[in-house]
């Protein structure tokens, strides 16, 4: 069956081919362009955010890294009220991201104000917000963790079960942008490619073997090997090595056997 990631390699590929065409409802080329925009925000100053509010029946958006290895912060929200309900979530420790990301599932409620809400502190306060609807997917690729996409809107409702597909592609598509950043924003981080001739090919072999069993494209395989080295603390030669030995397969760390 293909991973999230694979399908969202998928819609991202498919993204390019169509969006010239007129094959598509209005709905899918808002989602076909999101996917797209995601694909190819490659550059830090790119809005994750935007695309999950062009292609959804949303209010707002707010992306944000949880826990370890890359810390609690946000990365992008697209206005003061996503944001804040981000800090109230970082502050009390609880909330439908820190859940999402816990179970490794979307965390969906219609109206937050429920009694029946499973964080009451949380529920408290953002009283004096107009959130109503509130939706939480986890951010991860392969073994690793990286955070939570979580989308409101004002108005009470579900979203569809077409709209919940189309946020978990363009979540996995934005966990790729938001784990090449935090990478690449942390000096010190070893180079898969700045060492000695043989290491170099024990890093190729090892992302072809990712590739093989995450059903990931190469550059995407490479960026999993380089999050998994990081969130170690180890070097990107050194988990290679351990790969292509067969001391480390990925599938097994996924399943969390």
């Amino acid at each position: 069956m293909p991973t999230n990631d694979s399908l969202a390699s998928s819609v991202g590929s498919r993204a390019r081919r169509r969006m010239g065409g007129g094959l598509m409802s209005s709905d899918r080329r808002a989602f076909a362009a999101a996917a797209l925009e995601l694909s190819e925000a490659k550059e830090n100053t790119s809005n994750l955010c935007g695309p999950f509010l062009s292609s959804l029946p949303i209010t707002g958006a707010s992306i944000s890294t949880l826990g370890a290895p890359f810390g609690t912060e946000t990365v992008c929200a697209s206005d003061e009220q996503a944001a804040q309900i981000d800090e109230i979530q970082f502050d009390l420790g609880e909330g439908p991201c820190w859940d999402a990301i816990s179970i490794r599932r979307p965390v969906l409620s219609a109206d937050i104000r429920n009694p029946s809400a499973s964080w009451p502190m949380f529920v408290r306060a953002i009283e004096t917000t107009d959130v109503v609807g509130l939706f939480a997917f986890p951010m991860f690729i392969g073994s690793l963790n990286i955070g939570a996409v979580e989308l409101y809107s004002t108005r009470r409702g579900s979203m569809s079960p077409s709209q919940i597909d189309d946020a978990i592609v363009l979540v996995s598509l934005a966990a790729r942008q938001v784990l090449r950043r935090a990478l690449f924003a942390r000096p010190g981080i070893p180079d898969a490619n700045d060492d000695e001739g043989y290491s170099r090919r024990v890093v190729h072999q090892a992302t072809g073997m990712l590739l093989a069993q995450l059903d990931l494209p190469a550059a995407d395989a490479l960026l999993v090997l380089r999050g998994y080295a990081f969130s170690h603390g180890r070097t990107v030669r050194d988990v290679a090595t351990d790969v292509v030995l067969r001391k480390i397969s990925f599938p097994t760390e996924f399943d969390g056997s």
